[in-house]
């Protein structure tokens, strides 16, 4: 049997993704099929079909992208117990596996998390591994605590919306920066203080302040090395878009994030959507056919936010 999905058969630019039949995936062991509801695009979707880490994401050609996925069982392999056909179900793919973008995917088992109960199912895409990229650096890099002070930079982008929410209800004082589009959605979601960098340079916008914890969402052009003046000595700096840094000085710890698919945290970060304390956000919903549009806009920097693709 056969399926629509987005390919690429060569590394390159925007102009290798093809909307074609390929061959409808089949569950191995361990492994169940879902009819993708819908799946999220990732900058670094667009990073690994530009070439940039093919020892990193070694890929088997012809590659579906997109690795957050929302959907349906239709299939069940051996070896899987706990899920049924018909369960509506979150992943975080493997990056370099087979993905999403297409009408069904391939996803092992223990990568599985149940959907949220509230929302539409499509838009959980937006929650996989962005949500657990910022669970993972507050409370397993980072360990933060009630009442520590902690500048999110990037928290407009998708696991800065995440880093709030769970920062505040974590009981911290959050500072956020964003542009002025994100203001109210990062108010609503606990933010104490937001700075808008578009109209104020960051340190004279805090004016001598200094944090407990800055946790760096953004790709810095001169490096991040001008942001730990912002953090108190023996405080943490983590960053999760590279480069790194190699030494701070001050005790300050230096943590480098990447996150990791892990369903039991998927599945705590869904309990939170369903009491109401999380909340998903999309910016758009595309056809899945338009995945290229949306490559090319994320290139330009026009993307308006989380971007979820529609089979």
């Amino acid at each position: 049997m056969t399926m629509k999905a987005m390919r690429y058969h060569s590394y390159g630019a925007t102009d290798v993704l093809v909307f074609e039949e390929a061959d409808r995936p089949v569950a191995g062991e361990g492994q169940v099929v879902l009819k993708v509801a819908g799946a999220a695009f990732n900058p670094v979707d667009a990073s690994i079909r530009a070439g940039y880490f093919p020892e990193v994401f070694p890929l088997v050609l012809p590659h579906v992208p997109c690795y957050d996925v929302a959907g349906v069982i239709t299939e069940v392999g051996e070896g899987v117990s706990g899920w049924s056909i018909g369960d509506a179900v979150v992943a975080w793919l493997p990056i370099a596996g087979p993905g999403a973008a297409a009408e069904y995917a391939l996803a092992p088992a223990e990568t599985l998390a149940k959907a949220p109960l509230t929302g539409d199912l499509a838009d959980a895409a937006a929650l996989p591994s962005v949500g657990l990229s910022a669970w993972q650096a507050l409370f397993e890099h980072i360990g933060l605590k009630p009442e520590q002070s902690i500048l999110i930079n990037g928290a407009g982008g998708a696991v800065g919306g995440y880093a709030v929410q769970l920062a505040a209800q974590a009981g911290a004082v959050v500072t956020a920066t964003a542009r002025a589009r994100s203001h109210d959605r990062l108010r609503s979601y606990g933010a104490d203080r937001i700075i808008d960098y578009t109209a104020t340079p960051l340190q004279e916008a805090v004016a001598g302040q200094q944090f407990d914890v800055l946790l760096n969402l953004v790709y810095l052009p001169e490096g991040p090395a001008r942001l730990t003046d912002l953090i108190v000595d023996g405080g943490a700096f983590a960053n999760t878009v590279p480069p790194g840094l190699k030494d701070i000085e001050r005790g300050v710890r230096n943590l480098q994030v990447f996150g990791r698919s892990d369903a039991d945290q998927l599945g705590e970060l869904v309990s939170r959507v369903d009491a109401g304390d999380l909340k998903i956000h999309v910016a758009q919903r595309v056809p899945l056919a338009e995945l290229s549009a949306v490559h090319e806009a994320s290139a330009a920097g026009e993307l308006p936010g989380r971007t979820v693709l529609i089979p």
